[in-house]
């Protein structure tokens, strides 16, 4: 038992929340399938796995900028939020939950996958523990305890590995033209709602990706030039406002510059990820598919999509970005949800990111601006509810990652935990 026991929690922690081994394991195993020659296989291997690397890389470099940003303006509101990415008190307690209920996810959603029509396989390794922490999270909330928590929070998130990716997969079809591969983020609830609104009010016919840009200004058809010209702005924006964003002895241009800059190089780097990622892990999956899953699809991390529709990335950036904004600043005045929130810089450019190529996949310019725009107020609602909610748990670290389907399903988990009678 004990041996098992120390076998589960080395592959929870070397593997499953390492994504490069998981993603190049994934291919291996794929290509063995296949029965492909060895070099074959330790080259599609090694590629998949440096492909993870380099757009975790580019991720990290992304998400060090908006963090930036993030703790600037949590130092002017006065709010105190845990470092880090999880509240080291309830990791402490419930970490061995989280792993246990992870482990068994798994099981309950590759045999969904196997035997049911919903054929998704979630691969977004960090989501794969994040997810159970949050619904633990709720379970605990809601009064569960011991095996009834694990297996309650197992079930909930084995759904939602199954569920989320296979709802929105038209959506992801229709933006992308590719019907091989899915999305497994948290994005799923804001691109529904982005996609929604945008096949209702928005416009096909005019792409984020064919903007009429005068000659002189075609270097804002280039992503990295866009993204990091935006991000300098939106430093500069916050640096007034939010002295702390500027450390003792610097200068404000010179912190958005290099914040831009580095903003920019990001979505190079990541991009270049996404598409070695992709040209070695689908081919490779073919064999799971086959053989092992039949008719599975890959659920990807949301940077995925980002090679899609670049364009789009930018703009539902900066429309969830403002809209919510107003919202937070409306929400803290009128104190609606009693608890003091943040700006959500990191979900409206992850996960708002996805949502508005999802929007202009259904209705091109508008459909990208009006989708993440609407979409806004769902994530505020959802930041403001689940951290009410999540008072005894995971309130700060839901006020920076919330918002999204995190945000969902601890509440999920915590009204069913509720309606159990705290077990």
């Amino acid at each position: 038992m004990t041996v098992l026991v120390n076998i589960l929690d080395f592959i929870s922690n070397n593997v499953l929340q390492d994504p490069p081994v998981l993603l190049g394991l994934i291919a291996m195993i794929g290509l063995i399938v296949q029965k492909k020659p060895v070099a074959e296989i330790v080259k599609g291997s090694m590629s998949a796995a440096f492909g993870m690397v380099i757009l975790t890389a580019g991720v990290n470099m992304l998400t060090g900028v908006v963090s930036a940003i993030n703790t600037a303006v949590q130092t002017k509101m006065g709010v105190s939020v845990a470092k880090g990415l999880s509240d080291a008190t309830f990791t402490a307690d419930y970490g061995g939950a989280v792993g246990m209920a992870m482990f068994l996810a798994l099981i309950i959603h590759l045999l969904i996958a196997r035997f049911t029509p919903i054929k998704s396989i979630f691969l977004t390794g960090h989501m794969l523990w994040w997810v159970p922490f949050v619904i633990v999270a709720g379970g605990v909330e809601g009064g569960l305890r011991g095996p009834v928590l694990i297996v309650i929070s197992a079930i909930l998130a084995a759904l939602y590995f199954s569920i989320a990716p296979w709802i929105m997969r038209k959506y992801v079809w229709a933006a992308t033209g590719d019907d091989s591969f899915l999305i497994g983020h948290p994005t799923t609830i804001l691109s529904l709602v982005s996609g929604f609104v945008a096949k209702h009010f928005g416009n096909k016919k005019n792409s984020t990706e064919d903007l009429n840009v005068p000659k002189s200004l075609s270097f804002f058809r280039e992503i990295s030039i866009s993204g990091g010209l935006v991000m300098f702005l939106v430093d500069i924006v916050v640096g007034l406002i939010a002295p702390a964003l500027v450390p003792k002895g610097g200068n404000l241009f010179m912190v958005a510059l290099n914040a831009g800059l580095s903003f920019g190089g990001g979505l190079l780097i990541l991009l270049y990820g996404v598409r070695l990622l992709v040209n070695q892990i689908i081919p490779a999956f073919q064999g799971i598919s086959e053989k092992l899953v039949p008719g599975a699809k890959p659920a990807f991390d949301i940077p995925i999509l980002f090679n899609y529709k670049p364009n789009a990335v930018i703009i539902g950036f900066i429309s969830a970005f403002i809209t919510s904004t107003i919202l937070v600043l409306i929400a803290n005045t009128t104190n609606v949800f009693g608890v003091l929130i943040v700006p959500m810089v990191i979900t409206s450019f992850f996960e708002m990111g996805g949502a508005a190529i999802i929007g202009e996949g259904q209705g091109g310019v508008r459909g990208a601006v009006i989708g993440t725009a609407v979409a806004s107020f769902i994530m505020i609602a959802l930041v403001g509810l689940s951290a009410a909610m999540m008072g005894d748990t995971i309130r700060n670290w839901i006020l920076i990652f919330g918002g999204n389907d995190l945000s969902l399903w601890a509440m999920i988990s915590k009204l069913l935990s509720t309606l159990l009678g705290g077990f």
